[in-house]
Parts: structure tokens; sequence; C-alpha cells
């Protein structure tokens, strides 16, 4: 029900804050080399050019984006009957569908994990290790992350039913967690610096700092609201 997942979504917004602190925290622990740095920000910048000069790849983006509902529903233990792709839009048939579902491909960069596959496999099967093979991974990566962030952002100008069918609040926070979830494990693979344990302890620290500041807030509401009522019936 609707009802149900808005009252989960304002339950989950502390946390959101939280989380949102905690990527700042670990962003800032950071230490790039030349080898990730300028081939990450070419990519970058690479997108953006094709994005705002040339026209946007929507085609290109819709594909990927019903791709991903259908994984997405083989995960969640369905199946997918067919998949409609246009320059307008697309569609899958599928025969399960939930939150996870809908809105996965709002969070899970497709394009870009397809990089990293290939770069794993390229790594495993031919050895990759040379210095110009990881500039073009992280050149690749740019590219393809930015992508996701800026094709996603264009189409969450017009009406998704993804995004009405779960509520705009309840799709704002998962949306929002699960990129957070996409960035911090991203940082963890671009850097030496960023292991599981700190963004683990990072995230840990964040949410709970942020719950203890909010019960801290409701406290002092309820003391001073009781004084306020107490000196009244007095």
């Amino acid at each position: 029900p609707r009802r149900a997942k808005l009252l989960v979504a304002l339950l989950l917004l502390p946390l959101c804050a939280g989380v949102g602190r905690a990527v700042l925290e670990i962003a800032s622990r950071l230490e790039f080399n030349e080898v990730v740095v300028a081939p990450l920000l070419a990519g970058v910048l690479c997108m953006a050019l094709l994005y705002f000069w040339l026209p946007k790849p929507i085609w290109v983006y819709v594909l990927g984006h019903e791709f991903t509902h259908a994984i997405a529903t083989v995960l969640c233990g369905g199946r997918v009957k067919g998949m409609k792709v246009g320059s307008e839009g697309g569609h899958v048939y599928v025969t399960r569908d939930n939150f996870f579902v809908a809105l996965a491909p709002y969070f899970i960069p497709i394009y870009a994990i397809m990089v990293f596959v290939i770069f794993a496999l390229g790594r495993h099967i031919l050895n990759w290790e040379s210095t110009a093979v990881w500039a073009a991974f992280f050149w690749a990566l740019g590219l393809s992350y930015s992508f996701h962030i800026l094709l996603t952002w264009n189409i969450l100008h017009t009406r998704q039913t993804d995004i009405t069918s779960q509520g705009y609040v309840f799709s704002a926070v998962i949306i929002f967690l699960g990129n957070a979830l996409v960035v911090v494990l991203g940082m963890n693979i671009v850097s030496n610096d960023i292991g599981l344990g700190l963004i683990a302890h990072s995230l840990g620290n964040g949410v709970s700092e942020t719950y203890l500041i909010i019960g801290g807030f409701a406290e002092n509401t309820l003391t001073n609201i009781n004084s306020v009522l107490n000196s009244t019936s007095g």
C-alpha cells in the first residue's frame, strides 16, 4: 500500500541524512593518482559534451533502463516475457513486480557495471594490467556513470510510472539510498584508501549520530512541552 510506503519513507529520511553525511566523509578521504583522476574526469567531460551539444542518446538509455528492469525481475524470481525499446520510451513485460524491480534502473548504473565486467574479464583472460588499460577503464567508467546520472536526471523531468506507482517520497528515498550505496562501492573500487571496513564504520557512525541528534531534539521538545503544561496547570 502506498500509505505504508510513505510511512516507511518518512522513517527512513534520517537514514538518508546519515548516509549522506557518511558519503561526504568517505569522499573526503579519497586520494587519487593521475592514472585515475585525468581519465575519470575526461570521461565525465566527454559525456557532458555529448549530453549538452548533441542529440541525447535516449534509445541507448532506454535499452539499459528496460534491461535493468529485466535483470531485477530475474533476481527476484520472476520471468521476462518481452521487451519494447524505442526513442520515445520502452516497456518490459514481467511476471513479478515490486519496488526493487520498479526502481532498480534509477540507481543501478547498468553501463558502468558492464565496464567493470569487461575490464574484469580482460584482466582475467588477456592479462590487462598496463597503465594505458587502466586509463581506458577509468575513462569508460567516468563516461558510463555520468551517462547514468545525466540521462536519469533527464527522464525524471517527465512523469514516470515507475515512480508514481511507488509514490514520490518512497521512490526518492530508495533512489537516493541506492545511488549512495553505488557511489561508496565505486569509491572502494577506484581507491586503495577506501576499504569496506572504513565504509561500514562511516555509514554506521553517520546513521547513528543522525538518529541520536533527532532523538535528542525530540527529547528536548517533549521536555519543553511538559514544562509548559505543568506551568499552565499550576
